[in-house]
């Protein structure tokens, strides 16, 4: 037996650096686009069919359904998109990762794109150590492509070979002949071997090979691609585990879309498999089938095979061809049929994914980050961003059911449910602050521009502001149980002024989260309007304590209310200071200088 352990082995790294190679060629071009991938999704998925295509450009980009469905998975999660938006994206990504595989089939055999790869190291890899980093995202690019397809060439080279080593595949050929049982064990094949290596390319790659060294014909070949479509997708599952609801909705939406159409295929198998062949024949001339027809003999192959058995260059070609039209035919179908149910997709994907609870906002948890960091910096940050807007609505509920307690009575069980409430989101809100910062901390110890090491710090500023809020309307809470303690009661004139006061705080309040919410491009009339809040809650600040020092001295009310009233006008006083101060850190680090 002439295959060693030492080409086993080398088999394994071949495999590995091809797996790698596309890592890096994915990464290279998602921060190449990194910054733009926002705006170009936010204008591409405003419909199905523009959400489709964004699909499709990206994958085919980035050359990896997997990652453009992880980043997608990441989006959602981030509500860069919704639900219904993902879907479109995705199937659009399930007929973009066709390209890899025309790709690797057209230069399998006819290009040795592999000679010119050490050409192509001798420019990538001094573009690593220039200072812009689009040059080195771009040079990380062209290395991962180097590296796949010298992967590919070793995989070829260590793949053991059938005619030299027949009793290897022993195992194998004993399960290519039993018809259906055959294309459902290399289905199953397919749908491990994607898992493992969690790349369908690298899937397509393997089984082009073996189809070309006469493993297995090219039928079976097709089963474990199909089987390929299914394996996919572990790796948004795996990115999805620690995120939200709506990413495990989307991911789970990429397995039902995989899967339901690799069934339907599945089950009219050998009439799809005939269509595929024709569209072969017609664009190569050749059809796939009588390939395999010929290596069971079944009929003349003196085109098709070598003397020693083997396929011929033209046979190779056209298995190549074929293989990569199989996946290309069944995801346009798959697409052309899915596309029109899209809404009726979304709910049953929202039905199997129901809503655990409604009290889930009562509880901790980081909507936007805590699905991890994703490759382009540009995206971490937005992540944060709307993390820090649903900071700011949290905070908003806790002004909300402060001023609802001001007018509950004292001393009853609804009183005493709110003040915990108040209570327990305070504590949320500490460790909201704790947890945005360490991820924006560990977001600003990567490859950053000026500009983005500016909006982090920008950021920083604003949870430290927005924490403040919330400790103001806690402190709220306390000055009301005070009050109550004391048994202080306000006269109804009074209740109006702090009614009055606090309108003034919720209309800055909508002011600042609506800047909060376009962060990157606030509106100048909005950040106006701020200052102009501020102000008007100031001025009255100084209406009502000149006013309540005229009352207690003309006997309206005691001196003790009018002490609990000005606790609470300044309260108000400092959540309108705080809001500016959000306003402010939007201002100044991400609107862009006008030169004041």
């Amino acid at each position: 037996m002439n295959y060693t352990i030492i080409d086993f082995l080398s088999l394994l790294g071949a495999v590995g650096l091809f797996l790698y190679g596309m890592k890096v060629m994915s990464e290279g071009l998602q921060k190449v686009a990194g910054d733009r991938l926002r705006n170009i999704l936010g204008i591409m998925t405003k419909n199905r069919v523009t959400g489709v295509l964004t699909g499709l450009v990206i994958t085919a980009l980035i050359q990896s359904s997997s990652a453009s469905t992880v980043m997608v998975v990441s989006f959602v999660n981030a509500g860069l998109m919704s639900l219904a938006q993902s879907m479109a994206v995705i199937f659009g990504a399930n007929v973009g990762t066709t390209v890899t595989t025309w790709i690797i089939s057209a230069f399998s055999f006819e290009v040795n794109i592999s000679d010119y790869s050490i050409l192509l190291l001798a420019i990538g890899v001094p573009m690593l150590f220039m200072k812009k980093s689009t040059y080195k995202s771009a040079g990380e690019f062209i290395i991962g492509f180097c590296f796949l397809f010298m992967g590919l060439d070793l995989i070829s080279k260590y793949v053991p070979n059938l005619q030299a080593n027949p009793e290897m595949l022993q195992f194998v050929t004993e399960y290519t002949t039993l018809g259906l049982w055959s294309v459902l064990i290399f289905f199953g094949i397919g749908i491990i071997l994607t898992m493992v290596v969690q790349s369908s390319a690298a899937t397509f790659a393997i089984t082009l090979i073996m189809c070309s060294q006469g493993w297995i014909n090219f039928e079976l070949g097709c089963a474990i691609i199909l089987g390929g479509n299914i394996g996919t997708t572990i790796t948004p599952i795996l990115a999805s585990l620690s995120g939200n609801l709506a990413a495990r909705r989307t991911a789970m939406g990429h397995v039902l879309f995989n899967v339901i159409g690799s069934v339907i295929v599945l089950l009219i198998f050998h009439p799809f498999m005939e269509l595929v062949a024709d569209i072969t024949k017609v664009c190569v001339g050749v059809n796939p089938l009588d390939i395999s027809r010929a290596e069971e003999g079944s009929m003349a192959a003196s085109t098709l095979l070598d003397p020693a058995g083997g396929l011929t260059a033209k046979a190779q070609s056209t298995v190549a061809f074929g293989l990569a039209m199989f996946p290309s035919v069944f995801n346009a179908c798959n697409l052309l049929i899915m596309i029109w149910f899209t809404k009726t997709y979304v709910k049953v994907v929202c039905w199997l994914m129901p809503t655990r609870h409604k009290d889930e906002e009562e509880e901790f948890s980081l909507k936007f980050i805590g699905g991890g960091m994703m490759t382009a910096a540009e995206l971490n940050i937005t992540q944060a961003q709307k993390e820090i807007a649903l900071y700011g609505e949290r905070v908003q509920k806790m002004l909300g059911m402060a001023r609802q307690l001001i007018h509950l009575e004292p001393g009853k069980p609804e009183y005493d449910q709110l003040f915990n409430r108040i209570e327990k989101y305070e504590e949320i809100s500490d460790r909201m602050e704790i947890e945005i910062g360490k991820y924006l901390n560990q977001v600003a110890e990567g490859r950053l521009s000026p500009e983005s090491k500016m909006r982090i710090a920008g950021m920083l500023r604003i949870i430290s502001e927005v924490e403040s809020i919330a400790d103001s309307c806690y402190n709220i809470a306390k000055t009301l149980r005070r009050k109550n303690q004391n048994h202080v009661s306000f006269p109804e004139g009074v209740m109006k002024e702090i009614d009055t006061m606090y309108d003034l705080v919720e209309v800055a309040m909508d002011n600042m989260l609506s800047i909060l919410n376009e962060m990157e491009i606030p509106e100048d009339s909005r950040i106006i309007t701020a200052y102009n809040r501020e102000r008007e809650i100031n001025n009255l600040r100084n209406q009502l304590r000149d006013a309540n020092i005229f009352n207690i001295n003309n006997k309206a009310y005691g001196y003790q209310e009018g002490i609990f009233f000005m606790d609470l006008i300044g309260e108000a006083e400092k959540l309108g200071d705080f809001m500016l101060n959000v306003v402010e850190g939007v201002k100044h680090q991400f609107k862009p200088s006008t030169g004041s």
